[in-house]
């Protein structure tokens, strides 16, 4: 990224400013207090709005007596041009947006939050992310060397996007989680479905649909016969109906007479049936009074009654209805049990095909957990390695404390206090110190005076001087700071030595601690693996002893249905002795029943022949007075028939009369057809739903299936990039610490030659350590405050390094921004800061900004802009000026 040009408008102490920056070093110059970070907080500020403030509101960035400003800001990002614009105004007390929009080549994006998320996520860093790496403000040179090791750990992990690798560990493994719960409740559906396709299947509805088709094309073609018989009959009676309209006067006379005939001819008829019928029942009732009489005598043989004697045919029918009864009872209850132990031996059977089927399920699930079994197996004997690993791992790091004056967990505290310790240690050198050099210089002062032999001050003698008079108490007092130096320093090394050793138990520590919360994590992986490694045992072992039960039971359940078949057999025999005997009581009821009525229907039958007698000769008078009247009607119908053709109108009547009768009788046919016809639609409607239900039932079947299979997968999948992410960080992490422990010493020996320091190590929590040339080591604090606001920048140079290697140069990184970073140094550190922007420039970064007042910086510029702040309106205004080296090219 190059920064091209940015304007203000009432923009802090700025009423109105525009500037361009080149590639190169540019320095911005000027007297303090004149705005020159105000400047570069403007680019800070046009990138990320209101988070570059700090505690900050977006009132202080207005000048004073303004109701509004603007920052606008044109730079150059991966070949693309870019302009941002934000302008704020005040809105009673409090300033708010009233525009923020980032252009772009392709599109425009409007809001605070969305330009703010854009710029984020094309510079790959946000601004916070941006001050600890890039940009370097006034008064945090030394921020991340004063940073606790956590800290500095978060800032730099941040910075090369580690941190989101814990966060991708804990989502997989909330992801792993959330698998397992949608992965048994799908398990529960699936069996579900199971059992639903089971159920539809037994029903047979393939068979079931042929049937109910085959029955509903026999009652169409029923129905359609039957329309067809209709239309025909239909046709005959609309041309009888003619024919009888013609002849209506006709037909009605003709009709008359025809009926009273006919009424005639029956009454006769019927009449001399009745007479004949009568004479053929007397003969037939005389016949059957000698038949009954015969009965009688042969009956009272067969009963072995002689003679029938008073209530002797009640009392045999009593005694032989109650032994009947008895074998009745008998017989149900034979027949009861016949049935009873039919439906036993169908249940039993039945129960057996469902056992059976039960263990064959139960055998082909056990085989299934048996594959997934062997997996779980060698993915648990992975974790124990693992585990195995990192136990001895975390006692190799314990062991540190055995012979340590401390125990395991008070590190941390033990090296506070001896830092503080040593911090007292050092303030009490220091002291000393600062004592023994005011010593030596008034010994030093001493001899002069001595060697002079006067005082230079005022010309006396200097025998009686104070100055000499105390020489020699000055000289043992010096004798006497000098061992006490001596002995401070042997115990400000002997006290460094135990916060080495403090140092390492601590390092000792936290690697335990990182450790324990791997082998935590491991264990929880690999106890739900014990756990459903025995869960799935205990239910492989439990399906293959269900499917020998199921086995035995559905064999001892066939076993028993054979024996029921045996009873049955038994019980058949019983029935038929007793239907035997139930026969020959039922024969002699009947004869003894048919004797006790033959007296009293050989009476009867004697009063009917009487009466029919009486009612021949009655008929006969009756009959010769109808066959006069019917002779006179005869008469008329002759002659009316001798006009009309009488037998087209009989012909007519009688089509009439059958298409009438066999249209209502079709009717009520083919209502009866097409009502069957309805309900086998119907029926093949639902078996048709049913057919799809169970389709759909197979469908959701397999796609739940492969559901579970698919997430049985991914909850391996989540458990193992859960365990990647873990390796992934420390793995990353531990690159980056070499790269950057490289670069920094890279750095610091190009900007820092001299014998006083060997080399930098950054240890995987980027504790930061320095080496002398002697091998004894610093703390950077220990460094004094020029020596660490240099090392400082180079830390931050070399994490710029860093990053700019990561991306490869795809992604070229912002602009290296010093503000003020030569408040801490002297004009030797000054130099090496110099070397420093200069070592980055080679290095190839495009665009470096320096704020300073400082002469040296100014002179390594590749571009000046120079900063001057008018006194009495308090506005600063900026203007392009040129290197020194350049003004004195011109000069020339």
């Amino acid at each position: 990224m190059r920064v091209d040009r940015i304007r203000l408008l009432n923009f802090k102490c700025y009423e109105e400013a525009e500037l361009g920056l080149e590639r190169g070093v540019t320095v911005v110059h000027g007297v303090n207090g004149s705005g020159k970070s105000t400047l570069l907080e403007a680019v800070f500020f046009a990138l990320y709005g209101s988070k570059a403030l700090d505690d900050r509101t977006l009132d202080d960035v207005i000048t004073t007596g303004e109701d509004e400003t603007e920052v606008e800001l044109w730079f150059t990002h991966d070949g693309r041009e870019y302009h941002v614009e934000r302008r704020l105004k005040l809105r009673g007390d409090r300033a708010t947006t009233a525009k923020c929009v980032l252009e772009t080549s392709t599109e425009t994006i409007e809001g605070a939050r969305d330009v703010r998320r854009e710029v984020t996520e094309l510079l790959r860093m946000d601004a916070e992310a941006f001050v600890n790496c890039a940009y370097v403000r006034q008064g945090e040179v030394n921020k991340l060397i004063h940073a606790s090791p956590s800290d500095r750990q978060d800032m730099i992990d941040d910075l090369l996007q580690l941190g989101a690798l814990e966060d991708y560990r804990e989502r997989a493994s909330d992801a792993r989680l959330g698998v397992k719960t949608v992965l048994d409740g799908q398990q529960e559906v699936l069996e579900d479905l199971r059992k639903q396709v089971e159920q539809k299947e037994g029903k047979e509805l393939h068979e079931r649909l042929n049937s109910l088709e085959a029955r509903q094309n026999e009652v169409g073609e029923k129905i359609d016969h039957y329309e067809t018989q209709r239309e025909q009959a239909r046709t005959t009676l609309e041309t009888a109906e003619d024919v009888l309209e013609r002849h209506a006067e006709t037909r009605e006379e003709i009709a008359t007479l025809e009926a009273d005939i006919e009424e005639l001819r029956s009454k006769i008829s019927d009449t001399e049936r009745d007479r004949e019928d009568a004479t053929d029942e007397i003969r037939a009732l005389e016949d059957e009074r000698e038949e009954l009489a015969a009965e009688r005598e042969a009956l009272l043989t067969e009963v072995d009654l002689e003679k029938e004697s008073d209530g002797a045919v009640e009392a045999r029918i009593e005694t032989l209805e109650a032994r009947d009864e008895e074998f009745r009872d008998d017989l149900e209850d034979v027949r009861v049990s016949i049935t009873e132990t039919n439906s036993d031996i169908e249940r039993l059977r039945e129960a057996a095909d469902d056992l059976e089927q039960q263990a064959d399920g139960a055998r082909e699930t056990a085989d299934d957990l048996e594959a997934k079994l062997k997996a779980d197996e060698a993915a648990i004997a992975e974790r124990e390695r693992k585990l195995e690993d990192l136990e001895a791992d975390i006692d190799a790091e314990r062991e540190q404390f055995a012979d340590a004056p401390i125990d395991f967990g008070e590190a941390e505290a033990h090296l506070e206090a001896l830092e503080a310790e040593r911090e007292e240690l050092t303030e009490q050198l220091g002291d000393v110190t600062a004592d023994i050099r005011t010593a030596e210089n008034a010994i030093e002062e001493g001899e002069r005076l001595l060697e002079e032999g006067k005082c230079p001050e005022c010309g006396q003698p200097v025998e009686d001087s104070p100055h000499v008079d105390v020489l020699d108490e000055t000289r043992e007092e010096l004798a006497a700071l000098e061992e006490r130096r001596t002995d401070l320093e042997a115990e400000r090394d002997a006290l460094d030595d135990r916060i080495d050793r403090a140092e390492a138990l601590c390092e000792a520590e936290r690697t335990v601690e990182q450790l324990e919360a791997n082998r935590e994590n491991i264990e929880q992986l690999l106890a739900e693996k014990r756990e459903t490694l025995a869960d799935r045992r205990e239910q492989r072992e439990q399906l293959r002893e269900d499917a020998e039960a199921y086995a035995a039971e559905a064999d001892e359940k066939r076993t028993a249905a054979d024996d029921l078949e045996g009873e049955v057999a038994d019980h058949r025999t019983e029935l038929g002795a007793i239907n035997t005997e139930r026969g020959e009581i039922k024969d002699a009821l009947e004869s003894l029943r048919r004797l006790a009525d033959l007296d009293d229907e050989c009476e009867r039958l004697t009063e009917r022949i009487e009466a029919l007698r009486d009612r021949r000769q009655d008929w006969e008078t009756m009959n010769d007075e109808r066959r006069e009247t019917l002779a006179a009607k005869r008469e008329r119908k002759r002659a009316l028939e001798s006009e009309f053709d009488e037998d087209r109108l009989e012909t007519a009547r009688t089509d009439k009369q059958n298409a009438e009768q066999y249209i209502e009788q079709v009717d009520s046919k083919l209502e009866e057809l097409e009502s069957n016809h309805d309900n086998l639609q119907n029926a093949i409607g639902a078996a048709e739903r049913e057919l799809e239900e169970l389709e759909e039932l197979r469908e959701r079947l397999e796609t739940v299936e492969t559901r579970c299979e698919r997430l049985e997968s991914l909850y391996d999948e989540a458990e193992t990039l859960q365990a990647t992410y873990a390796d992934l960080r420390a793995e990353l992490r531990q690159q980056n610490v070499e790269t950057l422990e490289r670069l920094l010493n890279e750095t610091f020996e190009l900007v820092y030659q001299n014998d006083s320091y060997a080399a930098i190590d950054l240890d995987g929590e980027y504790r930061l350590t320095v080496y002398q040339k002697d091998g004894e080591t610093l703390e950077p604090e220990q460094l004094s405050g020029g020596e660490r606001a240099l090392f400082n920048l180079s830390l931050r140079c070399a994490i710029y390094r860093l990053l700019a290697e990561g991306v490869e140069g795809t992604a070229p990184l912002p602009p290296l921004i010093l503000d003020e970073p030569t408040v801490f140094l002297d004009s030797g550190h000054v130099t090496q800061l110099v070397s420093l922007v200069e070592s980055m420039r080679d290095l190839g970064v495009e665009q470096i900004v320096v704020v300073s007042h400082d002469e040296e910086l100014v002179g390594a510029a590749d571009s000046l802009v120079r900063i001057e702040k008018d006194a009495t309106s308090n506005r600063s205004r900026l203007e392009r000026g040129e290197p020194p080296e350049a003004e004195l090219l011109a000069s020339d």
